[in-house]
């Protein structure tokens, strides 16, 4: 995971367990992209206590991580459900092939009921699924 974004998760799964100062200091730190001069002049206080705050935030957030593992978990559960998703798609268009090919001629019928019904599941899942991932 690249810095920032491991920061930002962990942030977000463990942020509120932070003090309402560390809290402020670290958002300027990250989600401001303020400089730690400007931090310390806007709060009164040294770089270097910034500095040791920033870091002292960073080792509190990653010692929940190591405890608890939501941002793991959190990892596994999306992936899985992206690969859900795309794996309904191929199975979807697998279905929409074949069921096409069963309505030609020399084929011994049109589109059955059953191969639409499992597209219109397949398309369900993939939609659940969609939706899951945009809420994340």
């Amino acid at each position: 995971m690249d810095k920032i974004y491991e920061q930002t998760m962990l942030y977000d799964f463990y942020g509120e367990l932070l003090t309402e100062h560390q809290r402020s200091v670290y958002e300027d730190a990250l989600y401001r992209d303020m400089s730690l001069g400007e931090i310390a002049e806007e709060r009164g206080i040294s770089r270097q206590g910034v500095h040791d705050l920033i870091r002292r935030c960073e080792r509190i957030l990653r010692g929940y991580e190591d405890k608890l593992h939501l941002v793991e978990k959190f990892s596994r559960a999306k992936k899985t459900v992206e690969e859900i998703g795309r794996l309904t798609g191929e199975a979807a268009e697998d279905s929409g092939t074949l069921s096409h090919r069963a309505g030609e001629p020399g084929s011994g019928g049109a589109e059955s009921a059953d191969a639409v019904n499992l597209q219109e599941r397949l398309r369900a899942v993939r939609r659940l699924s969609q939706e899951l991932l945009e809420q994340w």
